[in-house]
């Protein structure tokens, strides 16, 4: 059941439509950067081993097989090994991405405000930004005088004031957007290792029962 919901979340979080709307986009010849994606994977992949794993060590348990519940304990040091170190790599690369993709956002911007040539697409992803995340500019003050020149870049508002007022800067909502889906990818983690630890306990604990209970 855990492996279920964690492969659920990892699923929902990899199809979630502001990011996939963000990091499937090409600026030329350059990819969106999509180093979020590997943390997702690899929960995608710990959740489906999780399932497996547990079916076995539930099938273990019926059957009372001291192979079966030693093969469970294996697989859930394997697991929780891997996942220690996808949440060291998360936590030292956390600021990383939110930094990669703002980093790509500002190439588009200035390609943008440029108009290098026809052929270029960084209106486009510009676009796609801001009415993904609702912003406009790389910071408040740009955001602020963008549409008053450039209304082909931001979302529309009805009046000077309310563009002023409402425009938030698209920095901080890539930090905000990024920062949202690293907190539940990090309460996924620690819930699926507090799982686990209890799993290595109970299964060493019904597989030493099983050795040391008489024979029939």
């Amino acid at each position: 059941l855990a492996g279920g919901i964690i492969l659920g979340v990892a699923l929902w979080l990899r199809h979630d439509s502001q990011t996939t709307n963000i990091l499937y986009l090409q600026l030329g010849d350059k990819q969106a950067p999509n180093t979020f994606y590997v943390g997702i994977y690899i929960l995608i992949a710990v959740g489906a081993v999780m399932m497996f794993v547990g079916f076995l060590g539930c099938y273990g348990a019926i059957q009372e097989s001291q192979c079966l519940l030693g093969t469970f304990f294996t697989c859930l040091v394997i697991l929780f090994a891997c996942e220690v170190a996808a949440g060291i790599w998360g936590f030292v690369n956390k600021d990383q991405i939110a930094k990669d993709v703002k980093q790509f956002y500002d190439q588009a911007f200035q390609q943008a405000l440029m108009a290098e040539s026809e052929t270029n697409n960084g209106k486009a992803v510009v676009k796609t930004f801001h009415e993904t995340l609702d912003c406009c500019g790389p910071d408040t003050a740009t955001g602020a005088i963008t549409p008053l020149w450039r209304d082909d870049l931001c979302p529309k508002k009805d009046s000077f004031l309310k563009t002023l007022v409402e425009s938030s800067n698209c920095h901080k909502k890539i930090d905000e957007l990024f920062s949202g889906k690293l907190y539940l990818i990090g309460i996924a983690a620690i819930v699926v290792a507090v799982i686990m630890i209890f799993e290595m306990i109970l299964s060493m604990v019904l597989c030493c029962g099983i050795r040391n209970s008489s024979v029939y």
